[in-house]
């Protein structure tokens, strides 16, 4: 990576960081209503794995996702609007914290079921290969997500057709406020990919260029036909599960502990500057721009009106078709509702 690379990938940490604070601060003001999941400490782990893909490779992830629609390149105007249920948000309002989505980017949502989104991932990896396409797929998911049927219904589809696609565990230590070795019986977690003869690695989470180097090697091997891979990123959540989670069940001096090993900090001082890539001048630059970026977020979200109520039923099925095609035949399609809500 050049320097203009690497600057770029604090930047977007910082942008991470900065947009989840003023998220919370929302959430405090009830700007933001339901549940809020927030990334801080995780940075490095959507950064880095984004910065090593191409823009048109498929991105599926679990409910603690505005860091990858940011890193993804999603606006940040559309971003906070989706959090506070506005029309001009990346799914009209209609999605909230945990389904943010934008196909323009390949970025096929947020899912708030655990684990449920894997074996859609899984199809969309079937899809790239039954098309003879060289797009991969990015599947994250949280380690907790590793101890359900899903879980093993996924990599198990996944090896057995060879398919491209990698599943990225962002393992932050707690599914929810449970630690890891109280609701686990395997807690390398990258050592679960085994059952299934599947290759799988461990890199460290808060380190955006080990992220960057273990997501393009597997990347090119997923795009050389060899198949899927699990890879788990230690990495480890500054905050609680949610905005409603009191956080009593961590210790303190753990949590005081793991941010001494802030991947932003981190990547600025052990390589930013150690490599003098970049001034103390820059740095604060950075700092004033992303904020007035966040801002401008939230301004945007507020001046956004709420979904018309006549639009309710809105996006719920499919839009009508005449015909469908498949293997040659022609196929009445089953009767739908469209757009307006009323029998077609």
């Amino acid at each position: 990576m050049n320097r203009e690379e690497l600057v770029s990938l604090y930047r977007q940490m910082v942008l991470i960081r900065v947009f989840e604070d003023k998220s919370a601060e929302m959430y405090a003001k009830a700007k933001i209503a339901g549940f809020l999941h927030l990334y801080n400490g995780q940075e490095a782990v959507a950064v880095g794995a984004l910065s090593a893909l191409r823009q048109d490779d498929d991105l599926v992830t679990h409910y603690r996702d505005h860091g990858y629609a940011l890193a993804r390149g999603l606006a940040s105007t559309a971003v906070m609007a989706e959090l506070y249920g506005r029309v001009g948000g990346t799914t009209g309002g209609r999605g909230g914290s945990m389904h943010i989505a934008d196909i323009s980017k390949h970025y096929w949502g947020g899912y708030a079921i655990v684990g449920g989104h894997l074996p859609l991932a899984t199809g969309l990896a079937y899809a790239n290969t039954h098309h003879k396409c060289d797009r991969i797929v990015l599947c994250v998911m949280g380690e907790g997500s590793t101890n359900i049927g899903t879980f093993h219904a996924a990599l198990n589809w996944a090896q057995l057709w060879k398919l491209p696609v990698i599943f990225l565990v962002e393992n932050n230590q707690y599914a929810m406020g449970t630690a890891l070795s109280v609701h686990s019986a395997v807690t390398e977690i990258y050592k679960k990919a085994l059952a299934h003869d599947m290759h799988a690695v461990r890199a460290d989470g808060k380190d955006v260029l080990a992220m960057h180097d273990a997501v393009a090697l597997l990347a090119d091997r997923a795009r050389r036909g060899e198949g899927p891979a699990l890879l788990e990123a230690v990495t480890y959540r500054f905050r609680g599960h949610s905005m409603a989670d009191s956080d009593v069940q961590r210790p303190k001096e753990e949590i005081s502990e793991q941010k001494m090993r802030d991947p932003i900090t981190m990547f600025l001082n052990d390589v930013l500057f150690k490599q003098n890539l970049i001034t103390q001048v820059e740095v604060d630059q950075i700092q004033k721009d992303v904020e007035a970026e966040v801002e401008a977020s939230v301004a945007f979200a507020d001046a956004s009106p709420e979904p018309a109520l006549d639009t309710l039923y809105n996006d719920i099925y499919a839009d009508p078709v005449d015909n469908i095609q498949i293997n040659g035949s022609l196929i009445k399609p089953a009767t739908v509702l469209p757009r307006n809500g009323k029998h077609g």
